[in-house]
């Protein structure tokens, strides 16, 4: 199978992951799932493996077989996986799971290779740019940057006491991040380097984005975005709002989907928004516009989230 340039996957509560044809929104390869839904997905930085975070394992699959078989499983999470993501080398992968912790684990070995106690659920995590921290956000609203080098937290904020925070976003040069909670607020911290390695935490915006509703992802746009640099919101009231980090106004309201929108993946160019919903189905923003230019539609329960790979792959280091 010829590696397609631009990968897209969506997955289901259908218990169905589906890799489309991003252009003509036709579906190639669909993988069943029959154990639990997926909760994540996240494609490797080299394009190869898509990673799918369930309940309580993830799955790593081949992007470019047809087999339905996972590559590798990963099982000492003892809850629902709420987060997965890779270090940009795509040397290792960091997960945040329900049962209270965040893990590392060794892309090549099956085993665990670090664990954090978050004592609280945990429903997002983020790694910095740096590569160095993680940042992990929990039901009891708690938000912790875990130093990997020191092996430690070394930060604890907790902008709202007993909301949960669902979503986290870092600013690809490390200058900002968002956290957005369960009342529909977002928390917009600068990231400052101490005189040790340890980022602090300066508040700079709190922004009412979706007010009365749950905000599902936040996200900040990609470095070859520049100079506009934007923030998405997707929200239970079925919208995604994009706001302009300049100021923190609101840009445009994408509409369209008929339900709750719970994933969202900028293109790499930032030029393209691609969605996903308790509708069914995952749509193609583009964002100079607002339009929906392109529906995907094969789900047949709620798509509950969406990866998108259409950069170029790291040259080896």
């Amino acid at each position: 199978m010829s590696q397609p340039s631009v990968i897209l996957a969506t997955a289901s509560y259908d218990h169905t992951i589906r890799f489309w044809e991003a252009k003509s929104g036709r579906c190639y390869r669909t993988i069943q799932y029959p154990d639990s839904q997926v909760n994540r997905l996240e494609i490797s930085p080299d394009k190869r493996h898509l990673a799918a975070a369930g309940n309580p394992h993830i799955r790593l699959f081949d992007v470019n077989s047809n087999s339905p078989q996972p590559e590798m499983s990963y099982d000492l999470h003892t809850g629902n996986v709420m987060a997965v993501g890779f270090q940009c080398d795509g040397k290792w992968m960091y997960s945040g799971s329900e049962d209270g912790t965040v893990k590392i684990w060794d892309i090549r070995a099956p085993g665990c290779q670090r664990e954090y106690e978050s004592r609280a659920a945990v429903n997002t995590v983020v790694l910095h740019p740096n590569q160095t921290e993680l940042i992990s956000g929990d039901q009891n609203g708690n938000i912790r940057v875990w130093d990997l080098t020191a092996n430690s937290c070394s930060c604890e904020l907790v902008p709202e006491v007993d909301t949960a925070v669902r979503s986290l976003t870092v600013m690809w040069d490390g200058s900002l991040v968002v956290a957005a909670n369960n009342h529909g607020t977002c928390y917009v911290w600068r990231l400052l380097r101490g005189t040790q390695t340890m980022t602090n935490f300066e508040p700079l915006h709190k922004l009412q984005a979706h007010k009365g509703y749950y905000i599902l992802k936040c996200l900040l746009s990609p470095e070859f975005c520049e100079p506009h640099r934007y923030l998405a919101t997707a929200s239970s009231d079925n919208t995604v709002k994009i706001w302009n980090v300049d100021g923190f106004t609101l840009e445009k309201t994408l509409v369209g989907h008929q339900r709750w929108v719970w994933d969202c993946v900028f293109s790499v160019d930032g030029a393209y928004l691609i969605t996903a919903s308790s509708d069914t189905t995952a749509r193609l923003w583009s964002m100079s516009t607002g339009e929906d230019i392109r529906v995907y539609q094969g789900h047949h329960k709620a798509t509950v989230c969406c990866a998108l790979h259409d950069g170029a792959e790291p040259s080896p280091s």
